[in-house]
């Protein structure tokens, strides 16, 4: 009986064949683990096995024996693979009560949906359990500036973290023109997606909501340009603007190269084109 671990149990199968010199449908097997991708790089597990080829068949011992009688009685079979499974179990730590499935792997195919399932419910744990760690140190974070800050709510989906500030000083941190939002933006996605490889949307008393607004109201103009002429840019634009901007014309053209450039002034927009255009944006 060999223990076999691979990333996933076609692969734990595979190798346990190669190792044991016999072919997969002669492996008698039972799965110790089953793999999961985990959540950011987080509990990220692989498949492992127990298994040994299946014992040559045993013939009868009367050679009147039919072929039928022979086949519809492994009792010997199956008592040889029960000692090796009791030895096994007692070398390795298994979950409570394990049962030994001949078919292993076959069932293994009819409880993938059962096993993508359990690895959401796992990934939506960590996500909650992240998004509540994220919200305590934001309003550790906030408890030592000058502002009145009542409300910090995260909410982590999706590899992106969701955060929404409010409270009596919560236009404060806005700033004249958004500079305090795009500094205070640009701080939490560096030490958010330094650590935990999420990407932000920051929300302070509705100021993103108003901004998403004033930009699809902004671009309407360079949609119809876009839609007669086949390619378009917007103007210049600051901080957080561009990259709204930017989200709502590649959701609006899919199909089409849409990025966001910078000037010889170091001032940066959004160009429209097709994708095998090959000459510069300007």
């Amino acid at each position: 009986m060999r223990k076999v671990e691979a990333p996933t149990l076609e692969e734990a199968y595979q190798k346990a064949s190669q190792l044991l010199e016999c072919s997969i449908s002669e492996l008698q097997s039972e799965v110790v683990q089953h793999p999961s991708k985990g959540i950011l790089g987080f509990f990220k597990k692989n498949a492992i096995i127990v298994a040994a080829c299946k014992p040559p068949v045993q013939k009868e011992a009367e050679p009147e024996a039919s072929q039928e009688e022979t086949l519809a009685a492994p009792s010997a079979e199956e008592s040889v693979a029960a000692e090796i499974l009791a030895t096994v179990k007692e070398e390795y730590t298994a979950p409570a009560e394990p049962t030994f499935e001949k078919d292993a792997i076959v069932d293994s195919f009819f409880d993938a949906d059962r096993h993508e399932d359990e690895a959401f419910e796992d990934e939506e744990m960590v996500y909650d359990e992240l998004a509540r760690l994220i919200e305590e140190q934001l309003k550790e974070l906030l408890s030592h500036s000058c502002f009145d800050i009542d409300v910090v709510e995260v909410d982590v989906r999706d590899n992106t973290a969701l955060i929404f500030i409010d409270g009596e000083d919560a236009a404060l941190l806005i700033g004249k023109e958004g500079y305090r939002y795009n500094a205070l933006s640009y701080m939490l996605f560096n030490w958010l997606h330094t650590k935990y490889e999420l990407f932000i949307k920051l929300e302070i008393a509705e100021f993103l909501t108003s901004q998403q607004e004033m930009i699809r109201n902004y671009i309407k103009p360079v949609i119809e340009t876009v839609e007669k002429q086949g390619k378009g840019k917007t103007r210049f634009l600051d901080g957080i603007l561009v990259q709204i901007a930017l989200e709502q014309l590649r959701e609006r053209f899919p199909d089409k190269y849409v990025a966001v450039k910078t000037s010889r002034e170091g001032k940066k927009f959004v160009v429209i084109n097709e994708f095998y255009n090959h000459k510069s944006h300007e």
